[in-house]
């Protein structure tokens, strides 16, 4: 079973930028999309990113779209997640998980990392 670990996380200020890391332990299937997935307190999971793992093919959510960027290395089985132009509402636990489904949905992502805090000062 993979086994995905998040790193990367911190505290930075309003207009900052941090880059998340999520390495797998095992060799990532071709097949397979990684998706970036983030909690604010008091708030339900929501989706962030996510992109194929055999081709250039991402997705963002509204709210990050031209700030983030997901990319991947096959070599390390690492994706990451570089994050600009942070604000306060970015604030939140960030994870990353695999699925086989290109799609946004939770439900459609099988292995989970244990997150990674993320806090933006305003």
């Amino acid at each position: 079973q993979v086994q995905l670990v998040e790193s990367g996380g911190g505290s930075v200020q309003a207009g900052g930028s941090l880059r998340l890391s999520c390495a797998a332990s095992w060799r990532i299937y071709s097949s397979s999309v990684i998706g970036w997935f983030r909690q604010a307190p008091g708030k339900e999971r929501e989706f962030v990113a996510l992109t194929r793992w055999s081709r250039d093919s991402t997705l963002y959510a509204d709210s990050v779209k031209g700030r983030f960027t997901i990319s991947r290395d096959s070599a390390t089985n690492t994706v990451y997640l570089q994050m600009n132009a942070l604000k306060a509402d970015d604030t939140g636990v960030y994870y990353c998980a695999r699925g086989s489904q290109y799609s946004t949905a939770q439900s459609s992502y099988i292995n989970w990392g244990q997150g990674t805090q993320v806090t933006v000062a305003s």
